[in-house]
C-alpha cells in the first residue's frame, strides 16, 4: 500500500494511471478536493477498488496520522500542492499554507508513523517529495541548466513556498533521518491537465473561438515535460533513489512560449480545422507580462540518467500529439472542471491585461 496527497490533480492523478499500468500494490489518496482537484479523474480505479479516495488536507495532522495508522503504507508519495504562479501573485497565503505549513504537517505525522515502525519497516519506508524546478529562479539563454546544486532563489509565491517546503524535507532528513527523497521537474504537460494552465489553455480557446493570450512577447522559454514521462521517473525515484537525495527531472525540450502556442495551433489547423479555412494562429494575442516573469527555465537530467537509470521516452512533438488529441477527445472531463469559478479566474487574470 501506498499513499498519495494530492492524486486528484494533474500530476498525481496521471501517476495513479500510471502506476496501476505497472503495478497492482493499491493506493489511498488524500486530496483536498480544491478547484484543480477533480475525483473524476480516477475514478475508474476507485470504482474498481484498486484506489481509494479520501477528501481531506494534508495541514490536517490527526487525519493523516489515522490515515497512516489505518492503511500502513509503505510509502507516503507528496504531490498535493498549490501550483499555479498567477493565482500565487493574486493570493499567496493559501500556497504558503499548503506548501509550507501542509507539509510541514505531513511531515510531522509521518515522522511519528514511521518512528514508531518495526526496523524493517522503517528501514524499506520512503518520503518522496514531488517538486518543481521554479525553486531554482530563472536562467538567463548563456547560463546552464539547473542541477540538483543549483542555489535557490525563488522569485514568485508559489515558487517560494515551494522552496519552503524542499527545505523542510531536506531538514526532516538531516534532523531526524527520515528516509526522504525529492524530486525537481520541469514544466509538465499531458492529459488531465486543468484548463488554467499554458497548454490547456490555448487549446480549448483556440477551439473556443476566444484570444490566445501569450505574456509579453512570448519569449519566455521552458523546459517541458511529457507527464508520463515524469511519472516514471518518480516511480524509478521511489524505487531506486538514494535516501536524502534530490533528483532534477527534465524533458530536453527548451522551447519559447510563442513556439509552443504556434505548435498547437498547427496540430489544431490539422486536426481540427476551422469551417471558415482561417488558422488559429491569427487568435493569438499579446497581453501584458506577468509580475516577476522568470525567463527561463532549464533541467540538467545527467544525475537521474547516471543513477536511475532514467530517460525521457517522449518529444515535445510526439507528446504535445498526444496531448492535443486528448483534449479533443475527452470533452466531457473537460465540461466537468470548467466551472463558474474557473471562468471568473481566467478573467480576472487575463481580462485587465488585454
Amino acid at each position: 500500500m501506498i499513499l498519495i496527497t494530492g492524486a486528484a490533480g494533474f500530476i498525481g492523478g496521471n501517476f495513479v494511471h500510471h502506476w496501476f499500468e505497472r503495478s497492482e500494490e493499491p493506493i489511498v489518496v488524500l486530496d483536498k478536493l480544491t478547484y484543480a482537484g477533480n475525483p473524476q479523474t480516477i475514478a475508474a480505479h476507485v470504482g474498481a477498488g484498486r484506489c481509494t479516495l479520501v477528501q481531506g488536507d494534508i495541514g490536517d495532522r490527526a487525519l493523516v496520522s489515522q490515515l497512516l495508522q489505518t492503511h500502513q503504507p509503505r510509502a507516503v508519495l507528496h504531490f498535493a500542492a498549490e501550483s499555479h504562479v498567477d493565482r500565487s501573485i493574486h493570493g499567496p497565503g493559501e500556497f504558503i499554507q499548503t506548501n509550507m505549513v501542509g507539509t510541514f504537517e505531513l511531515l510531522e505525522a509521518v515522522r511519528s508513523y514511521w518512528g514508531a515502525m518495526a526496523a524493517e519497516a522503517k528501514a524499506a519506508f520512503r518520503f518522496l517529495h514531488v517538486s518543481t524546478d521554479e525553486v531554482y529562479g530563472s536562467l538567463s539563454e548563456t547560463d546552464p541548466a539547473f542541477s540538483e546544486t543549483t542555489p535557490y532563489a525563488p522569485n514568485s509565491p508559489y515558487s517560494a513556498s515551494k522552496a519552503g517546503s524542499d527545505h523542510l524535507v531536506r531538514a526532516y532528513h538531516h534532523t531526524y533521518g527520515l528516509p526522504t527523497l525529492t524530486t525537481n521537474c520541469s514544466n509538465n504537460y499531458g492529459p488531465y491537465h486543468f484548463p488554467e494552465k499554458l497548454i490547456p489553455l490555448m487549446i480549448l480557446n483556440a477551439l473556443d473561438g476566444k484570444p490566445l493570450p501569450v505574456y509579453g512577447d512570448g519569449q519566455n522559454i521552458r523546459d517541458w515535460l511529457y507527464v508520463r514521462d515524469h511519472c516514471e521517473a518518480i516511480r524509478q525515484v521511489l524505487a531506486k533513489g538514494r535516501l536524502g537525495e534530490v533528483y532534477n527531472v527534465g524533458g530536453k525540450n527548451e522551447i519559447k512560449n510563442l513556439d509552443v502556442v504556434q505548435v498547437i495551433c498547427r496540430k489544431l489547423d490539422a486536426l481540427r480545422p476551422k469551417a471558415d479555412g482561417t488558422q488559429y494562429e491569427a487568435q493569438i494575442t499579446f497581453v501584458t507580462d506577468r509580475p516577476g516573469h522568470d525567463r527561463r527555465y532549464a533541467i540538467d537530467p545527467t544525475k537521474i540518467e547516471r543513477e536511475i537509470g532514467w530517460t525521457p521516452a517522449e518529444t515535445f512533438e510526439s507528446g504535445i500529439d498526444k496531448t492535443v488529441r486528448w483534449y479533443l477527445e475527452n470533452t466531457q472531463w473537460i465540461d466537468a472542471v470548467r466551472t463558474g469559478a474557473y471562468r471568473d479566474w481566467v478573467n480576472q487574470n487575463y481580462g485587465a491585461r488585454a
